[in-house]
This record gives C-alpha cells, sequence and structure tokens, in this order.
C-alpha cells in the first residue's frame, strides 16, 4: 500500500513537473495588477522601437541585459514582475528566463506594446508626437529606414503633384497615409466616369467635380492631419515658379510632354527634386531628377521635346 502510495506521488511530481507554466497575461490581468501597485513593469523593447512611447512606469531593460539589471533586485524575487516587448514573443522568452532566475511570478503581456496601444490603453509619450500621432504612424517608426527621426521629416515634408489622375491617385493616398505633411496639387480637368477605372482618387459621385476638389475629399478621408493646398488650374510657365515654390518635392504625374518639360525647367531652376512618372498601357517609366545634387535633369536626357504626334498621352 505504501509502495502504490508513493507511485501515485511521483506521478504527482512529474505532471507538475512537465505541466507547461503559464508565463502570459491580459491586457486586463496586467492592469488589474498594475493597479495593485505590487508589481514592477519591464519594457524589454530594442532602441529602435521606444519612439512609440511606453507603458507608465516601466523600466527599460533590454533582454540580454535582464541577468546583469534584476540580478540584486530591490523587491526581491517573490514580487510580480510584469515584461513587454512589442509583440509578446521577446518577452514571453524572458519571462521564462525570469522563471529560471527564480522569479516565480514572472509574467508577459500577451500580444505586447502593439496590442495595448491599439487597444487605446494610456501610453507616455516622451517624444514629439501625440498618442494619436503613435497610434497611427507606429508602423512607420518601427522600420528603421524611416524611425522616429524619419517620422518627424514626413510630418513636416510638403510635396506638390502636377496632376490629379491616374499616377497621382496613388501617389497622393500613399503620401496621405504616411503623413506627410502639406500636399499640394495642381489640376484643372473635372472627374469624369472614363477616369473611374485607374484614378482611385475620385469616385461615382465626384463625377462632374473639379479633380482637385475630389483628390482634397480623399487625402482627408484618409488622413485629417494632412495639409491639402490646391490649385484648380493648368501649369503654365507664367506660374510655375511661383507655385512650385512653397514645395520641398514636385511629383510629376501630369499626362502630356509638354507639361513634363515644363515642370522639369521649373524644378531645375528652382533647385528642387522632380520625381518624374509617365505610363500608357502596361509601361511604364519612373525617375528622378536633382540637378542641383549632380544629377541629370529631363532634357539631360531628351535635349528637345518630342513632337506631340509622337508622344501618346
Amino acid at each position: 500500500m505504501k509502495t502504490q502510495e508513493g507511485a501515485l506521488e511521483g506521478r504527482d511530481r512529474v505532471k507538475a513537473a512537465t505541466e507547461p507554466v503559464e508565463l502570459e497575461i491580459t491586457i486586463d490581468e496586467a492592469k488589474e495588477i498594475l493597479r495593485s501597485g505590487r508589481a514592477i513593469l519591464l519594457d524589454v523593447r530594442g532602441e529602435g522601437e521606444m519612439c512609440l512611447g511606453r507603458i507608465e512606469g516601466s523600466r527599460a531593460v533590454p533582454p540580454g541585459l535582464l541577468e546583469e539589471n534584476l540580478g540584486e533586485l530591490p523587491e526581491g524575487k517573490e514580487t510580480t514582475v510584469l515584461l513587454y516587448c512589442s509583440t509578446g514573443a521577446v518577452s514571453l522568452r524572458a519571462a521564462a528566463r525570469l522563471r529560471n532566475m527564480g522569479f516565480k511570478k514572472a509574467l508577459s503581456i500577451a500580444a505586447g506594446y502593439n496590442a495595448w496601444l491599439e487597444a487605446g490603453e494610456a501610453v507616455v509619450a516622451d517624444g514629439a508626437f501625440t498618442r494619436r500621432q503613435l497610434d497611427r504612424y507606429s508602423r512607420n517608426m518601427l522600420l528603421k529606414e524611416v524611425g522616429e527621426e524619419g517620422q518627424l521629416k514626413l510630418m513636416s515634408a510638403s510635396v506638390l503633384l502636377v496632376g490629379a489622375g491616374g499616377l497621382a491617385s496613388s501617389a497622393a493616398l500613399y503620401l496621405a497615409a504616411s503623413g506627410v505633411g502639406t500636399v499640394g496639387i495642381v489640376d484643372f480637368d473635372t472627374v469624369a466616369l472614363s477616369n473611374l477605372n485607374r484614378q482611385v482618387l475620385h469616385g461615382t459621385g465626384d463625377v462632374g467635380r473639379l479633380k482637385v476638389d475630389s483628390a482634397k475629399s480623399a487625402i482627408e478621408r484618409i488622413n485629417p492631419d494632412v495639409r491639402v493646398v490646391l490649385y484648380p488650374e493648368r501649369l503654365v510657365p507664367g506660374n510655375a515658379l511661383e507655385i512650385l515654390e512653397g514645395f520641398d518635392v514636385v511629383i510629376d504625374a501630369s499626362d502630356n510632354i509638354a507639361t513634363k518639360f515644363l515642370i522639369n525647367d521649373a524644378c531645375y531652376f528652382a533647385g528642387k527634386p522632380c520625381i518624374f512618372g509617365g505610363a500608357v498601357g502596361f509601361d511604364g517609366q519612373a525617375g528622378v531628377f536633382w540637378p542641383k545634387k549632380g544629377g541629370p535633369c529631363l532634357r539631360c536626357i531628351f535635349p528637345v521635346p518630342p513632337p506631340r504626334h509622337l508622344v501618346p498621352t
């Protein structure tokens, strides 16, 4: 009988040792623990992710320095330790490491800071962004090529679109979505039903409207923080330099060769970069011209504009 009882106890010990330990908690559970004031909160994200703000009261501890920072934790190993990273994966592994170090109440917040942000929970923004901007542009800033500095540059930038048709449609929507601060649009045309197969700035209800007005509505629907400046007129030699003056970059989304050479010439004399684009059917061309920085301009490639009848619109 004693042997049987001993065997049962042994099986219980094996079962307890092999059952997975619950290391994750939900956002609501984490909030409840933090309200109690009996826990410490560790932010184990990388430096490049810190620009998105942080949960109030958290300590930044890189995952590789956990042992160094927590080896002699004043609170002791009996305290509850909550950890979070961007998605919950890194903090989950960190929680497991802390358990092995003797912190029996180490827990990872499921889905991490991204979920906390998307749930609308309170965060502390130490940088130049509002809570709303952190949420809107978080995926931009997670890209190492953008980050906090790049997003601030986008938000202070101004881009002029010459044209509000097919090429301009994609450009305008993504400029707005990425957070470019000011978008100017030059176009004198109105929306036609035949435009709608490709000019996605406009919809059926916009037929007959000025394209610049329709474009403004589409941009503001995507991102109301973008300032939209409208020029419901044709770009001509008499107004080109004046219109270009207030913008950092010019995008040539025009549909005729005369306007493309006019944009090129105006950008050359204004010292501004010109992003060239053209498409007919399934064929297209794109390029960036900025002679001020030592590169060529359109006339370096085509010194004389081709005759109109040889260039399709």
